[in-house]
């Protein structure tokens, strides 16, 4: 498509019927603000600049989107209409030839291939504008399409200032415009807020442009669901399951498996390979997963990598790490962020790890806390392993070389280095590096007392 309109995307409205104090279009749908799904969508398709149009909490919209390049706010400084809002941007508009695409920042379910055909339609009929409509079953709350009876749209009306026969309309006005810049502008110095609430609406356009014998199409889509606008959080959870039906039917349809796909929740980023195998109440938010993987059930993943042939044990939490291939995590362990396991590692129930490498074939069972730690290759870590790298002040490093064997409820006071194949006796308190290949013990000596627990216990 050789067709590059200028995008204006309305995210102003405070949103009263959310009853919330964080703007609409913050609130999240699968994992991500609705701002940016709207973004996604209008950086994808052929554009010559992508702007938003700011308001009620515009700075935290601005910091919201701060991973955008390229992309311009202009603020609307009170909140009096659609058609104000597209003023904002007026003065950036107006020195620019062509088009632009109007979409709203509470759309989010918008096709790329709708919008796609929608703009090459504008351009080969040579329209004024092209709107995007829809029918539904109870349009209450939208504004109506009226045609006339040649079926061509000849205005919109709101809900409000509807007669009680075009209530009886059932196609209505998505929110989603493409103008020639030059005949928007002019017909948005020609329009009033004369109406019942007092706003400046931008449907009022359609009319002028009808009026100046401008052309006007209005394209209906036939799936409505394109064209829901998240009002309040009943529509905010419909969109939601919309979204997540659609990202799942695309994993599965390319080969993978979700057992439960209507408890399982996957954001539009993540990308899955075929032959991976995803259990019910798994969450997946911005992680690769490779071929091969299983993840049970109730296991949280976020901006991870899990290379093949992974399992994901349940009711794990992996949170900006890397799995290298053919690893076991779980059940119920945390890796927190900057962790890395190499390949064949085992990492056992209620180990946590943070900001630490696992080389292949190291293995932490059971119950340990490793953090800030380099584990090198075929290590064991027995049952209560710590390691002590936090004095209050500082972070310390603890470096575990090949092939150590560290027994049960020992801990590493960091900083510290256990040399290669070393063996540390159960119970032992590291505090001192050691050369490769060393007996390491660090025990209270034991005192045995014959008899007098029955007395002690006589006392209590």
């Amino acid at each position: 498509m050789n067709f590059y309109p200028h995008i204006l995307i309305l995210a102003a409205g405070r949103g009263k019927r959310m009853k919330s104090e964080l703007p609409k279009v913050l609130h999240e749908v699968l994992f991500q603000p609705m701002i940016h799904h709207v973004l996604d969508l209008a950086f994808a398709i052929p554009h010559s600049s992508v702007s938003v149009v700011i308001g009620h909490g515009g700075n935290e919209v601005k910091k919201s989107c701060e991973s955008y390049s390229n992309l311009q706010f202009f603020e609307q400084k009170e909140q009096r209409g659609t058609a104000d809002a597209v003023r904002a941007g007026q003065g950036f508009l107006e020195n620019q030839t062509g088009h632009v695409l109007v979409l709203s920042g509470d759309v989010i379910l918008l096709r790329k291939k709708s919008l796609e055909n929608l703009l090459k339609l504008h351009e080969s009929e040579k329209a004024a504008c092209t709107l995007v409509t829809t029918h539904l079953n109870n349009p209450t709350g939208y504004g109506r399409i009226l045609r006339n009876e040649n079926c061509q749209v000849v205005g919109i009306r709101e809900e409000a200032d509807s007669s009680a026969q075009e209530k009886k309309i059932t196609e209505i006005n998505a929110g989603i415009y493409c103008f020639e810049i030059g005949a928007l502008f002019k017909s948005l110095a020609k329009i009033s807020n004369q109406n019942r609430q007092g706003e400046f609406y931008l449907t009022d356009v359609i009319e002028l442009l009808v009026q100046q014998n401008a052309k006007v199409i209005g394209v209906p889509f036939e799936d409505p669901e394109e064209t829901l606008g998240i009002n309040d959080r009943f529509a905010l959870a419909e969109a939601e399951k919309v979204l997540q039906k659609r990202v799942n039917r695309f994993h599965m349809e390319n080969g993978v498996t979700l057992q439960g796909a209507d408890n399982i929740w996957i954001d539009t980023k993540t990308e899955i390979a075929s032959d991976v195998t995803i259990e019910s109440g798994v969450r997946i938010r911005k992680s690769k997963i490779a071929s091969h993987c299983k993840i049970e059930a109730n296991s949280r993943i976020e901006r991870s990598s899990l290379h093949a042939g992974t399992k994901i044990r349940q009711g794990t939490v992996i949170d900006e790490s890397t799995v290298g291939e053919k690893t076991t995590v779980g059940p119920y362990a945390h890796l927190r962020p900057e962790s890395c396991l190499g390949r064949e590692v085992k990492i056992g129930n209620f180990v946590e790890v943070k900001k630490s490498t696992f080389k292949d074939g190291a293995k932490a069972s059971h119950l340990s806390y490793i953090g800030d730690a380099e584990i090198g290759k075929e290590v064991n870590l027995g049952c209560g392993f710590i390691t002590c790298n936090y004095d209050g002040v500082t972070k310390h490093k603890t470096v575990i070389e090949d092939g150590v064997f560290v027994g049960s409820d020992s801990q590493m006071v960091a900083p510290v280095t256990l040399g290669a194949r070393s063996y540390v006796a159960s119970g032992t308190t590291v505090t001192k590096s050691t050369p490769p290949e060393s007996l390491v013990i660090g025990r209270v000596k034991q005192v045995t007392k014959p008899g007098y627990a029955k007395k002690f216990l006589k006392k209590t």
